[in-house]
């Protein structure tokens, strides 16, 4: 399925875009501020990943490329299976996919917990089933996928209570399931936002979430996003 947001934007409203000010163009994404989690990993060595799903992935990646902490953060796809893993066939919508970010971070510098509460926070809105903003389809659906049984306790547990503080208008929509695999992304949705900061969709849908990060956590924010095409290999 080609979306509205992704493949036709319309020049009517790249031209209202370009013709006011940012701060007025932007989109009034809706972050929202949430307490820590009560309960969160026992830090082991200094590496760990964490797979998320919450919408487009231009925007999830932006927003955890720039967490300190985060050695890196990929776009791809997850929850189908690896002949499927591609664009054209997961925009479609079919395959169980959802387009997903691999989180690749240092648990000494952030913990699993702090990158779960900036996924509900500002990285999408889990209260949206099936879709995110003006993205359509299962493959936007809000998930997180699971590389232990202790991310797996973690993320339910922080569920609960987000659900408990009434913070949300809706109930939690998100799914918890245990990763299987993570296929990354073409190269050309990969950096996406940084590459191309004047695109409309990210002007309009992505732009507002790193100002949110900022924002609402500027101990973890990084001004200088860790890039994949700069990762070390």
């Amino acid at each position: 399925m080609m979306t509205f947001a992704r493949r036709s934007l319309g020049t009517a409203l790249a031209t209202f875009l370009f013709a006011v000010p940012a701060s007025v163009s932007r989109a009034a994404e809706p972050a929202v501020v949430i307490p820590t989690p009560a309960i969160d990993e026992t830090v082991k060595g200094n590496s760990e990943t964490a797979v998320f799903a919450g919408g487009c992935f231009w925007g999830v990646q932006a927003v955890f490329q720039h967490v300190t902490g985060v050695k890196n953060a990929v776009s791809g796809y997850s929850g189908g299976a690896k002949k499927t893993a591609s664009y054209d066939t997961v925009s479609l919508g079919q395959t169980g996919h959802a387009e997903s970010v691999e989180v690749t971070f240092d648990p000494n510098e952030v913990s699993y917990g702090t990158l779960l509460q900036i996924f509900f926070s500002v990285a999408h809105n889990p209260t949206q089933l099936n879709y995110q903003g003006p993205d359509q389809g299962t493959q936007y659906r809000s998930a997180i996928f699971t590389a232990s049984a202790e991310q797996q306790k973690v993320a339910a547990a922080y569920i609960a209570q987000l659900e408990k503080t009434g913070l949300f208008h809706a109930p939690i929509v998100t799914r918890i399931s245990k990763l299987e695999g993570f296929y990354p992304a073409e190269k050309y949705h990969q950096d996406f936002l940084t590459l191309n900061p004047n695109h409309p969709y990210i002007v309009y849908n992505d732009m507002p979430k790193i100002d949110n990060l900022k924002a609402i956590f500027p101990a973890a924010f990084r001004a200088n996003p860790v890039l994949v095409s700069k990762a070390k290999t």
